[in-house]
């Protein structure tokens, strides 16, 4: 047979994530902790809005840049946080289409995009895609940013940092320090910071802080998929300096069209929508998970988003894990998909609290089990 697939393609595996849920929808009750979703439904105020456009004819084409029902609010909004005179904004298909826009517009072969292991696993992927060369700077025990190991790692070649707070998959929530301390790494080496602010409502323990409140060249990626529980309707926003944005914009016209247009019209309700409640639950779904196995594993305390990432108390990643899917009906995901070690594993709690009590007993059980 021709070699007809494309190099490119060959940077990277099919995301080990998708493949424990394959695995789990083949299981009659399964102990799902591995989906990066919220559990909670989409407000009614925001499907009413999806449903009132899709019965009003708007499900044609959206503008590429974005609906001005949404666009323009979006807009309001960002200018009132930051007040920067050069900062645009349009919406995209989900923040993955913004990431991929992102690294479309920035990255040329052979430049260097930081990223912090553990990672989302789509950095290194869509990097790798453009030509890119991924650097990795480990955050290991306690999932922290040294200044000191990012300054040191940017070289010439260095095009962009993708930093990530709350983290996937780690839970992590920077400091005011390290926050502050990359932005303004970033805008005096002329580095292009990327922040991805998916999980910025999901801070529990302190505001919420960009890097864009200290570096106007911030390019933020967000959107509406883990606030208002509505990742299958892609919907993102990204923001930062016009060059880049209009960039982006130009690039979306190509690939992506736009966003889904009922989804901008529901995503203009969502604007007001609190989720307070929902964050409040999330919590104490934290708190839970770490209370019950606390004294078990070894656990870099999460501040934020829905995930855990603690240590397996004996064995690899991928072998506490092979024992919690095969013999436990437990689903989490080893910590190598999104990492160079194999020495962790991820719980979402993202689940109600009985499926976590039951994730909870079945932690246990595997811990004192050992190899």
């Amino acid at each position: 047979m021709p070699d007809w697939i494309a190099e490119r393609t060959k940077c990277f595996d099919s995301s080990g994530i998708r493949k424990v849920f394959d695995l789990g929808a083949k299981m009659a009750d399964p102990i799902n902790l591995s989906i990066g979703q919220p559990d909670f439904d989409v407000p009614a105020e925001v499907r009413k809005a999806a449903i009132d456009a899709i019965e009003s004819g708007k499900n044609g084409y959206a503008l590429t840049q974005g609906m001005p029902i949404l666009r323009e609010r979006l807009q309001q909004r960002i200018d009132a946080e930051y007040g920067h005179p050069d900062r645009e904004l349009f919406v995209t298909s989900g923040t993955s289409g913004g990431l991929m826009l992102a690294i479309m517009a920035l990255v040329n072969p052979g430049d260097e995009v930081i990223v912090f292991d553990p990672f989302f696993v789509m950095y290194s992927a869509l990097a790798g895609l453009v030509g890119g060369k991924v650097v990795a700077i480990d955050t290991y025990p306690d999932f922290r940013i040294d200044l000191d190991r990012v300054a040191a790692a940017i070289s010439e070649k260095t095009k962009l940092i993708i930093f990530n707070s709350p983290t996937n998959p780690t839970g992590a929530v920077a400091t005011e320090d390290e926050v502050r301390g990359l932005a303004e790494l970033a805008a005096e080496r002329n580095v292009v910071l990327v922040s991805d602010e998916i999980y910025r409502a999901f801070c529990y323990d302190r505001p919420f802080l960009s890097p864009a409140l200290y570096n106007p060249e911030t390019l933020v990626i967000d959107g509406f998929s883990k606030s208002h529980g509505m990742p299958g309707w892609r919907l993102g926003f990204a923001h930062g300096p016009g060059e880049i944005i209009r960039t982006m914009i130009k690039l979306q016209q190509y690939s992506f069209v736009c966003a889904p247009q009922p989804a901008q019209w529901a995503g203009a309700a969502a604007i007001d929508v609190g989720i307070t409640q929902h964050i409040d639950a999330y919590r104490k779904k934290r708190d839970m998970l770490l209370d019950g196995i606390g004294d078990l594993y070894d656990i870099a305390r999460p501040g934020g988003s829905f995930y855990m990432f603690p240590k397996t108390p004996w064995g690899t990643g991928a072998e506490f894990v092979e024992r919690a899917i095969q013999q436990h009906q437990l689903l989490i995901i080893p910590g190598k998909i999104f990492s160079h070690r194999d020495t962790h594993f991820r719980i979402s709690y993202a689940a109600s609290d009985g499926t976590i009590q039951r994730g909870i007993e079945a932690l246990r059980k595997i811990a004192k089990e050992g190899p």
